[in-house]
């Protein structure tokens, strides 16, 4: 019990998003993740064009 109480307590004391940071927080995780899906399917297609100009 004392564990669920101090979680109890531990969640009263933390800040919660408001709207706009949700948001700003959001779209920046998934324009990062955009990015680098495009950063790494362009290494790939040069290691693979590389390789293929060794063949």
């Amino acid at each position: 019990m004392k564990f669920i109480k101090s979680v109890i307590q531990e969640m009263h004391e933390v800040t919660w998003p408001n709207g706009r940071q949700l948001r700003k927080d959001s779209s920046s995780v998934i324009g990062l993740s955009v990015f680098f899906i495009a950063f790494f399917a362009l290494v790939d297609w040069v290691v693979q064009l590389l390789l293929g100009l060794l063949q």
